[in-house]
């Protein structure tokens, strides 16, 4: 009996992303959050864990750390000698352990650039935040600046880590666009900034400011009093698979933020203290136009007022 040539050499999973960040046992960060998010946009993804713990760190006992080195190289090159990255289409790179990672992900990711013109790379540069200032190793702001950021089309930090990126202060939307426009070299396209100028912020809104070469735009969307870790990540991963499921920057946004409203509203009404996903059901479509969602979920939409040079 012949065996057929598709059973005796199946095809690789064939992945369009991978994700490169933490894991945890408890909780919605990191991967925890960026696989089913992807995955519900209909996307195959990869999860690296870059880190495993038991819980975020804030809190009373937590368990684990930094994957070796050799492990976190082996499994970026493992995927490659599976076959599974012929169709990739992005990088997601989130949280990492040291700047060793941020050593050996910019290596493999530089190969993997060379390899495929079009795959393109988002980074949400984990630092720290307003609330509880750095809590990644010193180094690896270092490490951003000089073996990731040049790879990156676009970034998503929060107002707090863009501070650290640009040694710029950022205190109101103004001066949000200028430090990230000092980043908007290279490769780099644009960078979307989360919990942008605080002082700036009503009782009932918070600003995303979205920057390109071209023009800059706020994005202003409900405030949630629900403050679950996770949110940042969140946004990453629906910005990036809307955009890659067709949609344009500011549009892929506001849905990013119409999903990260949406969680945070199901997160407060349960009063949970980890972020709960929105149900399936119940999140805007990737389909969903930017006007429709603004308009349904008292999202606004506006030019920044900096000038931009043609």
């Amino acid at each position: 009996m012949t065996v057929p040539s598709s059973v005796a050499n199946p095809r690789p999973l064939a992945l369009d992303v991978v994700s490169v960040q933490s894991q945890v046992v408890y909780g919605r960060v990191g991967n925890n959050v960026a696989v089913p998010t992807l995955e519900a946009l209909a996307l195959s993804v990869a999860a690296v864990p870059t880190v495993v713990f038991s819980n975020t760190p804030h809190y009373p006992t937590m368990h684990g750390g930094a994957l070796p080195t050799e492990w976190f190289e082996g499994y970026l090159q493992d995927l490659s000698a599976r076959g599974a990255l012929c169709t990739l289409r992005a990088i997601l790179m989130g949280y990492l352990g040291n700047p060793q990672q941020a050593d050996a992900l910019a290596r493999w990711a530089r190969v993997r650039l060379k390899e495929r013109a079009d795959l393109r790379v988002v980074i949400d540069p984990v630092i720290g935040d307003h609330d509880h200032g750095v809590y990644v190793e010193p180094g690896l702001v270092d490490a951003y600046r000089r073996d990731l950021l040049p790879l990156a089309d676009g970034l998503t930090p929060n107002g707090f880590e863009l501070a650290h990126l640009t040694g710029l202060a950022v205190n109101d939307v103004e001066s949000v666009v200028v430090a990230a426009r000092t980043l908007l070299t290279g490769r780099m396209q644009w960078v979307a900034v989360t919990s942008a100028a605080p002082g700036t912020w009503t009782k009932d809104e918070i600003q995303v400011v979205l920057v390109t070469r071209t023009q800059a735009e706020v994005i202003a969307h409900p405030r949630i009093d629900a403050t679950p870790k996770g949110t940042g990540d969140l946004f990453c991963a629906s910005l990036t698979g809307h955009w890659l499921g067709g949609l344009g920057l500011a549009e892929a946004a506001v849905q990013a933020c119409c999903h990260v409203v949406q969680a945070l509203r199901r997160t407060e009404q349960a009063q949970c203290a980890e972020l709960l996903l929105p149900m399936a059901g119940n999140r805007s479509s990737d389909k969903t136009t930017t006007r429709e969602c603004v308009s349904k979920s008292t999202y606004r939409i506006f030019p920044c007022k900096q000038p931009l040079p043609i």
